[in-house]
């Protein structure tokens, strides 16, 4: 087992101009070392090592609540997407991503930190042909907070499917689940 890059990014907790095609297109090619650290240097040279050596790869991103790991991971699919030509096939990361508001509103609940805290880990595993062009994805879900369901923290809230479900409450296909507000249902588990 074999270490890589590591790169530690801090989230600016807004939009900054260095995550366009422009930018994608200066890392392509490149080595490492080459150009300053940033998330498409290191999809670069897993990308490169994947075609290099025809070995899967791997990329961990880390962090606490709101450190930015969602965009990173969205940031690298689109660096494959763009390096691999696949981006032209209907914008392929979005195609992976598109679950995600789904996985999302099952798996991230409001914290002191974070409106929008992911309470669950998630292993995303992309696929490549032979020409290294991106051709399907896999998403895992794993270590989902249970105690959430029935505890919350002062301040905090259980998951936003719980809510958004409540919210519909009064829609026919959801009348079979009796829902009522969420301040009433929330105290059935406390």
């Amino acid at each position: 087992l074999a270490v890589g890059i590591i790169l530690v990014a801090i989230n600016p907790y807004k939009q900054l101009p260095i995550y366009g095609d422009a930018i994608i297109h200066a890392y392509s090619g490149q080595n490492m070392g080459d150009m300053d650290p940033h998330i498409f240097a290191v999809a670069e040279e897993a990308y490169k090592q994947m075609a290099r050596n025809n070995k899967n790869q791997s990329i961990i991103v880390s962090g606490e609540s709101g450190a930015g790991k969602t965009v990173s991971a969205r940031y690298t699919m689109r660096y494959f997407a763009t390096v691999s030509k696949s981006s032209r096939n209907a914008h392929v990361e979005d195609k992976v991503l598109a679950s995600n508001p789904i996985t999302e509103a099952v798996g991230n609940a409001k914290t002191t930190r974070n409106d929008n805290s992911s309470r669950f880990g998630k292993y995303t595993e992309i696929s490549f042909d032979q020409s290294y062009q991106i051709i399907g994805a896999n998403m895992r879900t794993y270590l989902l907070e249970k105690s959430r369901v029935v505890f919350q923290s002062e301040n905090e809230r259980n998951y936003h499917i719980f809510y958004q479900l409540c919210a519909s409450a009064m829609q026919p296909e959801y009348e079979h689940l009796k829902l009522g507000r969420s301040q009433e249902n929330n105290l059935l588990f406390t």
